[in-house]
């Protein structure tokens, strides 16, 4: 395909980060994306990993068209100190760091989008890429769960010094490149997951959080609606499946249906339904079972003694 179309629009990169146990959700975010997001741009999309199937990569790569074009960056050279480091807890993978990274890969970039791979596009990509956020470092949606939560918003407010109703779901971010170089954030994560072994919840969210607190444009829940019952703010752009709960594993997921309109046109359906059929009741008992022990294990973490608002606080790394 060739480059010429891409430089005779404004170009919008959008980052995601993946595995290839991600790779079939991936699709189907990429297939919803490119329905529904403006031709008056055009789109350069980049898949941060540590090694793929190839086989996995044509697959996606057959989402080419004009004006949206897909890269694949392996960063396992750039990862090769710092790795050993990331957290695989709870439903999050360590892919999610990844996204900690885009901002020094990519200094041409003065702003850029980062979605996760467990979401559907409903909206036009193009309107959250132009939000004015002003000098903010980041613009993400509050994270529901926390603010609802009675665990998570002490977890939030105690154990990590941020105000619960401004934390905000890492799922769907514009990110002031710009800005995130000029404060350091990826420096001091780097410094802070090299000096502290912090028991997390949501290990890079919880980060973000933490570096980017004071510097966080709220953006309407629309943007990031998640599979909970309150009231969506705006349209209903982008649906994110962000709890333990995935459509590609329960029939009762909220907006799952959206999930399903895109599956079913990916050449990975076959192998998502597989997925799903071999998702078992055992599988689903340990799912219920770490979603409750999530609640006492954030408990846990507000009475240690170690926290990052007890430890950061006294050594002033903020």
């Amino acid at each position: 395909m060739s480059d010429t179309f891409y430089n005779s629009k404004e170009e919008i990169p959008i980052f995601f980060s993946t595995d290839d146990n991600y790779i079939p959700y991936l699709d189907v975010a990429l297939s919803s994306l490119i329905d529904n997001a403006s031709r008056e741009y055009s789109y350069r999309i980049i898949v941060l990993n540590t090694g793929l199937a190839p086989e996995n990569v044509e697959l996606v790569k057959k989402n080419e068209r004009e004006g949206f074009r897909i890269d694949f960056l392996d960063i396992s050279e750039e990862l090769i100190n710092i790795k050993e480091k990331f957290k695989n807890v709870y439903h999050f993978s360590v892919v999610t760091y990844y996204r900690l990274f885009i901002a020094s890969l990519f200094p041409e970039y003065n702003k850029v989008l980062y979605l996760d791979c467990d979401l559907v596009v409903l909206g036009d990509v193009s309107e959250l890429y132009n939000m004015p956020i002003g000098n903010n470092i980041l613009a993400a949606a509050p994270e529901e769960f926390v603010r609802s939560t009675p665990e998570f918003r002490l977890y939030a407010e105690r154990a990590l010094g941020v105000n619960p109703d401004g934390y905000v779901n890492a799922g769907v971010l514009v990110i002031n490149t710009e800005a995130f170089r000029k404060y350091g954030i990826e420096e001091r994560f780097v410094e802070l997951i090299s000096r502290y072994d912090f028991d997390l919840l949501d290990p890079d969210q919880a980060y973000l959080n933490y570096l980017c607190d004071g510097k966080i444009f709220s953006l309407p829940s629309g943007w990031n609606k998640e599979p909970m019952a309150y009231p969506c703010e705006g349209k209903k752009n982008i649906v994110h499946y962000a709890l333990y709960k995935k459509p590609w594993q329960y029939d009762d997921v909220e907006d799952g249906e959206y999930f399903w309109r895109y599956a079913r046109k990916s050449p990975f359906y076959d192998k998502i339904l597989k997925n799903k059929a071999g998702f078992s009741e055992e599988d689903r008992a340990k799912k219920e079972a770490a979603a409750a022990e999530i609640l006492e294990h954030a408990l846990s973490i507000v009475e240690s003694d170690d926290t990052f608002a007890k430890r950061l606080t006294a050594v002033e790394v903020k």
